[in-house]
């Protein structure tokens, strides 16, 4: 990925990711999303190890919460005490929304990154998420570093958002 914006296919859509690092990607999406910084961006990782960082600290029910929902379509809001995800991908949330999907091409991208990626859906803010290539080609064009071949999973509908540590449903 390397200062890169790349599309890619996920469990429901076509996702948009980068390096949660690299300022300059993530103001690309933004940018091309038209989607304000503070709304914050969703994370994508291959497993829990990758996240280490938000969780070594995590109390035993946040743990036993993240074991019960991941892998899987569920996107939980970890807390971030430390401010350790910059604010252009947190938003102006004291959390930081994250997700282990099931879809092995995105574990294997995170894998090969070596770390957690930026996830978010691949369209136009308030715009209908795109389910095809020709579609995000007819969007993004040129716009886009690449676009990685690959097959969406079986969901129909984006990652649901739940707070771990009470289970509210933020987005069904």
């Amino acid at each position: 990925m390397a200062g890169g914006v790349w599309a890619y296919p996920t469990e429901a859509v076509w996702g948009l990711g980068c390096d949660p690092w690299d300022p300059e990607a993530v103001e690309r999406i933004l940018a091309l999303k038209g989607r304000p910084w503070h709304k914050g961006l969703i994370l994508v990782a291959a497993d829990t190890r990758q996240l280490d960082f938000l969780l070594a600290d995590a109390p035993a029910a946040l743990r036993k919460a993240v074991d019960d929902y991941w892998p899987g379509p569920n996107t939980l809001l970890l807390p971030d005490p430390d401010q350790r995800v910059p604010s252009l991908v947190r938003g102006d949330h004291e959390r930081v929304a994250v997700r282990v999907p099931e879809h092995p091409q995105v574990r294997r991208l995170c894998r090969a990154f070596g770390g957690p990626l930026v996830s978010t859906s691949c369209n136009r803010a308030g715009g209908s998420p795109l389910r095809w290539p020709w579609q995000i080609h007819r969007a993004f064009g040129s716009e886009l570093d690449g676009i990685l071949t690959g097959a969406l999973g079986g969901a129909r509908r984006p990652s649901r958002i739940i707070d771990p540590m009470d289970g509210t449903l933020l987005r069904d």
